[in-house]
């Protein structure tokens, strides 16, 4: 019998995630069977650190760092390379994945450019783990600054699907991501792309950014499910469709769309899918631990813990 969710259509996508919920398990097997073959039964924890705080020109509704919101959040411009440095050993220490470095702001002088991978270079000399730096639109010149200083991988986000991107976001647009996205894979940057889920969009809107992400080929998707901050423009953005069942659609569909990528639960995992985390692994292999940039998060033990009671072994990743 042929498999429903091979050569997947958008209909066909839409309806996974308006599937009524009966029909989880078989939707859940579909996706493990995927991850079991490309990823085994390991899932990798990132650290996360916000390197630049607030202050930024964009006006992305969901965004507590944007220059727009009213938010009572920590700003400051390039963190201490002892901070950084303290981030990097714990990293190492526990043996994580990855470190995840996230500066506010879309674009950046030469000259904060070389001072950044000034650190990332003693960042990479006394931890020697992969980075990932979120950190807007670049020049060539300014990534390759930064690949020569030891950043192997970026992460810029789609965010939401192309037609409901203007609801977002009006200080920038689509294209542009698009446009910086393939400037980096050219230059031969791994590439994280994911978005947010829960921000006012339609079904369609998520599956319209889902296939975009497939067809950009990322290393690593990971998928954000709102958490409404007060003092932003989604402060009082309703949340009642992320279901927990909702919710591991998206994560499933995200898998079968992307099976060779990294499926990473990240923002809102622990609102969403607590109690839920053996049936989202079925989908997931990567989770962020200890917060997302202006956000708390589960500590990186009880992460650890986490995985190894829904059955699953953390790893450093290959």
């Amino acid at each position: 019998m042929t498999d429903p969710y091979i050569n997947l259509t958008k209909e066909d996508a839409r309806s996974i995630l308006l599937m009524p919920d009966e029909e989880l398990p078989k939707l859940l097997e579909a996706a493990y069977t995927l991850r079991k073959k490309h990823k085994g039964n390991m899932v990798s924890i990132h650290l996360l650190t916000n390197a630049r705080s607030g202050n930024c020109s964009q006006n992305c509704a969901y965004c507590a760092q944007s220059g727009q919101a009213k938010t009572d959040i920590d700003t400051y411009e390039l963190i201490s390379c002892e901070k950084l440095l303290q981030d990097g050993y714990l990293v190492k220490e526990k043996k994580l994945a990855r470190h995840c470095i996230g500066l506010s702001g879309i674009r950046f002088s030469d000259q904060e450019i070389v001072a950044f991978a000034s650190e990332i270079k003693k960042l990479k000399k006394e931890s020697h783990t992969p980075v990932c730096c979120s950190i807007g639109f670049l020049t060539k010149q300014q990534a390759m600054i930064l690949k020569e200083a030891g950043v192997d991988r970026i992460n810029h986000n789609l965010n939401t699907g192309r037609n409901y991107y203007p609801n977002i976001c009006t200080t920038h647009t689509y294209e542009q991501r698009i446009a910086n996205i393939n400037m980096l894979k050219e230059m031969g940057f791994e590439l994280c792309c994911g978005g947010i889920v829960g921000l006012g969009e339609k079904p369609e809107d998520v599956v319209d950014m889902l296939f975009e992400i497939g067809d950009l080929s990322p290393k690593a998707v990971p998928i954000n499910f709102l958490i409404p901050i007060k003092g932003t423009a989604l402060e009082h953005q309703s949340t009642a469709i992320l279901t927990s069942e909702y919710c591991l659609k998206v994560l499933c569909l995200a898998r079968l769309l992307n099976p060779r990528s990294d499926i990473r639960c990240a923002a809102g995992r622990e609102l969403y899918l607590k109690g839920k985390e053996k049936w989202m692994f079925y989908a997931v292999d990567s989770v962020f631990a200890s917060g997302y940039l202006t956000a708390g998060g589960e500590s990186i033990d009880s992460t650890i813990k986490m995985i190894e009671e829904a059955g699953f072994e953390y790893c450093i990743e290959p």
